[in-house]
């Protein structure tokens, strides 16, 4: 194992760092500032777009700093799964970064889909528009009637019609559902009720203004609506979409998002990573800084001992997720699901330790949003249950690592 970044991810590596450091921590208080104020109201369709951040994307496009997580030179820059992590990890430093670099969520699991998955149509329909930056998608998967944690309990259907598919259901906490160029989004759904569990489901490409599709609310996560991108809740009253907007097969629902998840929790991994990086940095100068009964924050209570505590968890964290991106590179997806579960419970944990504790350090502002430091804490939360909570990865953990012992025993 060799997790030294290559010659051309610290290429990458040292551009993207002078790019944020010169244009996006600068506007980033700004940009948030405006978000929230978007956020005052839960009305998607008054959400606008940044002019800040859409100047920022087209920099960033110039400067080839574009689609960097796609391993495809001609599409993208060519990067391997490991090549990539340092770069989400710098990313998630600033909560508008990913974007800016259209390295943002669901659209990085959207576009791998139909990168690997889709057909020549549907590339040219919707993974180009993607890759320009022209539109943006949403992924349906979660449910409110089911234990979503358990995604065999999907209901909402995928019925075959003639030359057309039929998808009926309710979704919510669809990422990106609010944004203003939202176009399209990839529906799962149950295709076949009597197949293996594993086999019941497709995933199918919606235009997000099909009759009866029907987006009937934005949520909240911790008061927040989180604009531009929005995480709402949509209903599919009798949709119908060509059966051409199918991607592979009824029945590989599953087999697709297993494609899908492995790289995408690197990213959302490494990111975590980042931004406890830097809930550490604002937690040390800010303690460096105040001082209270006579001495400065760092050296009262146990700071010392928290901060060496949270130093050893973000390289311990951030080992863990490099090994893992290295295990998904040279062996697969599938050689590595021990260590993509470990990883999805271990970042999002660490990263809610660093920032707690940064907030601890600022007192009443840490809570406000005059720093990043609340939004973090929501999506620190907020990760141990995307893509799966904490228990179902502990779970697959334990599977494994006890299917290890049935085979010496036999």
């Amino acid at each position: 194992m060799n997790f030294q970044p290559s010659e051309r991810s610290q290429h990458y590596l040292k551009q993207l760092c002078e790019f944020m450091r010169q244009h996006v921590f600068p506007v980033e208080q700004e940009v948030m500032a405006f978000h929230h104020q978007h956020n005052r109201h839960g009305d998607w369709q008054r959400w606008e777009l940044n002019p800040k951040v859409e100047a920022l994307k087209k920099q960033a496009r110039d400067a080839g700093l574009w689609n960097l997580f796609l391993p495809d030179a001609e599409l993208g820059q060519g990067l391997s799964t490991l090549e990539y992590a340092p770069l989400a990890e710098q990313m998630g430093r600033s909560v508008i970064a990913s974007e800016i670099f259209n390295c943002n969520a669901p659209d990085t699991g959207n576009m791998e889909v139909l990168y690997h998955f889709g057909s020549a149509a549907q590339q040219q329909q919707w993974l180009t528009p993607l890759l320009q930056g022209d539109i943006r998608s949403v992924f349906f998967m979660t449910e409110p009637q089911v234990a979503s944690s358990d995604a065999t309990n999907m209901q909402a259907s995928i019925t075959d019609d003639g030359d057309e598919l039929v998808l009926n259901g309710r979704k919510w906490w669809s990422t990106g559902l609010g944004h203003p160029k939202a176009k399209v989004g990839i529906f799962m759904g149950l295709s076949d009720p009597d197949a293996n569990k594993h086999e019941r489901h497709a995933m199918v490409l919606v235009e997000l203004d099909r009759p009866g599709v029907s987006i009937q609310r934005m949520l909240t996560a911790y008061g927040d609506y989180d604009a531009p991108y929005g995480h709402g809740e949509v209903v599919f009253d009798q949709v119908r979409v060509p059966k051409h907007n199918l991607i592979v097969g009824m029945g590989k629902g599953f087999a697709i998002a297993q494609g899908r998840l492995g790289p995408g929790r690197i990213h959302h991994c490494m990111r975590a990573i980042g931004a406890a990086e830097r809930a550490l940095e604002l937690g040390i100068k800010r303690a460096s800084a105040r001082r209270a009964f006579g001495h400065t924050l760092t050296e009262l209570g146990a700071n010392k001992t928290r901060i060496a505590e949270i130093r050893m968890a973000i390289d311990q964290a951030r080992l863990l997720t490099l090994n893992a991106a290295w295990k998904i590179d040279v062996q697969g997806v599938k050689q590595a699901m021990t260590e993509i579960s470990a990883i999805k419970v271990i970042a999002p944990r660490v990263m809610e330790q660093a920032v707690d504790f940064a907030i601890q350090l600022h007192g009443g502002e840490g809570m406000s949003d005059d720093t990043p430091l609340a939004g973090m804490m929501a999506m620190a939360r907020a990760l141990r249950l995307a893509d799966g909570p904490d228990e179902v990865h502990q779970a697959m953990v334990a599977r494994l690592e006890l299917a290890k012992y049935k085979e010496k025993t036999r």
